[in-house]
């Protein structure tokens, strides 16, 4: 099955959809050639975010005039109604359109911003307010946390859940999306290739449409990879013993040098945000956002050098990851990236 529809809505998507994050590293020429060719190829849903900088400037100039034939999500860091609202009307102006088909409450990574957006005056008096004017027309959510999205799920009706799906990340397979079934909730799977850190784009791809995900959306910022991601639903069916066993290698040798995001390290004794300390470092060396990155880890009070290796993190980790030697090889990676 190469489309589906996202659980109750009528969005009816191509199960490869395109995601919004490398073309902020594009000119927007480059950028709008590589959208204009993923809507030639079929791929009919986008996915960007008021926090990809130019992303939706770039998706907007390429798709202006095709928003009838395709669906369009973006999504906000805003937990507060007025700042949502706010949101929305420069997504409108950015994107060039009158209506969003998905917006998506960003992120949400913690207890608190759930009960915030869920609350008086919270985010989703601001989407609901937006829904019925017109201005967008289904709401979704996105996590790195499958308890704290059950949780979420139980709470409103959202009709997306946005998560990360990967060979590395696959906790959702039995935590998530089994709830998103019986709910009749949409599934889009982002990081489908951990942000770059695996090879077998292929493999993954089909990995993750066929353990439940309805759509995947890979971030492209090349002609090439357009073509090759969107083969896959020629050829969508369940991995072998052998291609499972090439996805597991992979996952093996990255298993101590990989931040899962799920926060059993926090709160660090030092004050360092340790998951959005590991994140920048994907945005900077796997993703090349260098700039972007550079930028934000100067604005932290506390940033990789201020780490003392006490390990109450390597000790809380459910994976053992060493952070503090992680860290410390991501500084000295970047200021030698900086000098040279």
């Amino acid at each position: 099955m190469t489309e589906v529809t996202l659980g109750r809505t009528d969005l009816r998507v191509k199960r490869i959809g395109f995601g919004g994050i490398p073309i902020q590293r594009l000119s927007k020429q480059e950028a709008v050639e590589v959208v204009a060719k993923a809507l030639d190829a079929g791929v009919n849903f986008f996915d960007t975010s008021r926090i990809y900088t130019d992303s939706e400037e770039k998706m907007g100039a390429a798709l202006r005039g095709h928003y009838n034939r395709i669906v369009i999500a973006t999504k906000s860091y805003s937990r507060d109604a007025a700042g949502i609202a706010k949101d929305i009307e420069t997504c409108l102006h950015t994107l060039g359109t009158d209506c969003i088909d998905l917006f998506q409450l960003h992120n949400i990574s913690r207890e608190e911003e759930l009960q915030q957006v869920l609350g008086s005056g919270g985010a989703l008096e601001g989407l609901e307010a937006a829904q019925k004017a017109g201005k967008i027309r289904y709401i979704g959510i996105t996590g790195h946390k499958p308890w704290l999205l059950r949780k979420a799920v139980e709470s409103y009706d959202f009709k997306t859940l946005q998560f990360p799906f990967n060979i590395i990340e696959n906790a959702c397979i039995a935590e998530l999306i089994p709830v998103a079934q019986k709910k009749g909730i949409g599934t889009i799977a982002m990081k489908p290739v951990a942000g770059g850190a695996l090879s077998r784009v292929d493999l993954n791809l089909r990995y993750i449409l066929t353990n439940g995900a309805d759509v995947a959306i890979p971030g492209m910022d090349k002609l090439e990879q357009i073509p090759q991601n969107f083969s896959v639903l020629d050829n969508l069916h369940p991995l072998n013993p052998e291609e499972m066993a090439l996805l597991e290698k992979e996952k093996e040798e990255w298993s101590d040098n990989f931040c899962r995001r799920c926060e059993y390290c926090m709160p660090c004794p030092q004050g360092l945000n340790i998951t959005f300390l590991h994140l920048l470092g994907v945005y900077y060396f796997r993703y090349d956002l260098k700039d972007w990155a550079w930028e934000r880890i100067q604005s932290l009070p506390k940033k990789y050098q201020d780490c003392i290796g006490c390990l109450e993190c390597v000790n809380k980790c459910p994976y053992n990851l060493d952070t503090p030697e992680i860290f410390k090889d991501t500084w000295d990676k970047i200021l030698k990236d900086r000098r040279d």
